[in-house]
């Protein structure tokens, strides 16, 4: 279990030295013992305000994150167990409308047991106000990624929480809608960790607190410098074209080939990885999603990696085009798939869905995208991630309406024709530039010659 840090201590871990700065709070007339005339609620407040010297459970204003500027939401604990009322509305509204006015991004370093039982519904409606202020900062193009702290439960994990662009977990942390007093008594707590969520896809990645810091600022910093556009990464395979069809398919098929993982590695000097499709599934082998730096500024990545890609791949991968579309930051995808996973389990989890998410969310992206081919590339479940216009393929890859060995058994020709097969789809590289599905075929950057030695200077002649 991850320490429990006051708010300010917890926004002197996560700011730079000296930049924090508070923001001023709305006033609200207070009533006895709150909206609901709550007997014994006004010393409750009073002893919380005494055992943490803050007078509500958010602290708000603005600080550096090595070196981004942010607005900064910090949950206190121990006041009423961090929870939400009307004024932590009124403070969690003024720190959103002042984000937006300033061009900052939100970061809500949430630890929460939920909506303050002594104020009702009126403490539940405060939730209203929250989604509400982070739809307006999501449509303003502000970026919001949340740190969940222990605990994380209740409507502030299901709003400043789970509603985040990207979600950071401190290890240990007890994160969930359903808190540890109100869960089935036969509840597996384990469920209810960060490590868990992020086992689930419904957070990114768990962070060490000595990390937090470094991690953060690497995040706002690439989800607030877009680049222009994403250039096309240079080949790294092979350079000459494939003879035949099915030369082409034995190249992309080849295990010597280099995957995205070598592509992403050289096309970027530091990336950051989102995880999982905020449904309950990840794919970490079959799709890599995240941000990355590109020549100085951020280019965002959704990779296929050579095996089926199953839904929760295609739905993380139509999270990140969306994302990266409402920050206007441009996309680089890479094809390499036999196919999208077609077993029965794959169907139970919404492969068409997922496949269509991905479509609509690449025919709808406003930003800049970019496809390289950078291997097999498996009909619909590949066509998905391509950008139209703007696909180009590599020498040692294919794009095919269905595998050659399937497409001959649809036609009903023996295994010998399936090399023809390959040729008359012409799924060549240089076939697909004919027909105007790729713009191009990209080469391997030629290696540098190497620079001749300086010849030695002579002394100079005598006298």
């Amino acid at each position: 279990m991850t320490d429990r840090l006051s708010a300010r201590a917890f926004l002197a871990l996560v700011a730079d030295e000296d930049t924090f700065r508070e923001l001023p709070y709305p006033e609200r007339k207070s009533e006895p013992d709150g909206p609901l005339g709550w007997q014994g609620y006004d010393a409750s407040r009073a002893r919380a305000a005494e055992r943490t010297g803050e007078q509500e459970s958010v602290v708000c204003g603005t600080a550096s994150v090595a070196g981004t500027p942010a607005v900064l939401i910090a949950f206190e604990f121990g006041f009423l167990g961090g929870s939400l009322g009307e004024r932590t509305g009124d403070r969690l509204e003024s720190a959103y409308i002042h984000a937006r006015e300033h061009r900052l991004p939100v970061v809500p370093l949430v630890a929460t047991g939920g909506s303050r039982m002594q104020e009702g519904m009126l403490a539940l409606t405060q939730l209203q106000r929250v989604a509400r202020q982070s739809a307006l900062t999501r449509e303003a193009g502000l970026p919001q990624i949340a740190v969940v702290r222990d605990p994380t439960t209740g409507g502030g994990w299901a709003t400043l929480g789970a509603g985040a662009d990207v979600i950071l977990a401190l290890p240990g942390a007890q994160v969930g809608f359903a808190g540890s007093r109100v869960r089935p008594p036969d509840a597996d707590p384990t469920a209810y960790t960060a490590e868990a969520q992020v086992a689930a896809g419904s957070a990114d990645a768990v962070v060490e607190t000595a990390e937090l810091r470094t991690t953060l600022g690497t995040w706002l910093r690439l989800l607030t410098s877009p680049a222009a556009g994403a250039p096309v990464p240079a080949a790294l395979g092979a350079g000459d074209l494939p003879a035949t069809g099915w030369q082409a398919v034995q190249r992309a098929r080849s295990p010597e080939r280099p995957r995205a993982q070598a592509y992403l590695d050289a096309y970027f000097t530091r990336r950051t990885a989102i995880s999982g499709d905020r449904c309950g599934g990840t794919d970490p082998d079959g799709m890599l999603c995240g941000f990355g730096e590109h020549e100085g500024r951020t280019v965002a990545y959704a990779a296929q990696t050579g095996t089926a890609t199953r839904p929760a791949g295609y739905r993380a991968a139509a999270r990140l085009i969306r994302l990266a579309d409402r920050l206007g930051i441009p996309v680089l995808t890479l094809v390499d798939t036999p196919g999208a996973a077609n077993d029965a389990e794959a169907e139970r989890q919404g492969a068409g869905a997922a496949i269509a998410e991905v479509f609509g969310a690449v025919a709808a992206a406003r930003t800049p995208v970019t496809t390289l081919v950078v291997g097999e590339g498996g009909s619909g479940g590949a066509l998905a991630l391509a950008a139209p216009g703007n696909t180009y393929a590599t020498p040692d890859s294919y794009f095919s309406v269905i595998a050659p060995e399937m497409a001959a058994a649809i036609l009903k020709r023996p295994p010998t024709r399936v090399e023809d097969t390959a040729d008359e789809l012409r799924i060549r590289p240089q076939d697909l530039v004919e027909l105007g599905v790729v713009r191009g075929v990209v080469r391997p950057v030629p290696p540098r010659p190497p620079v001749p030695p300086s010849p030695p200077i002579s002394p100079p002649p005598p006298g």
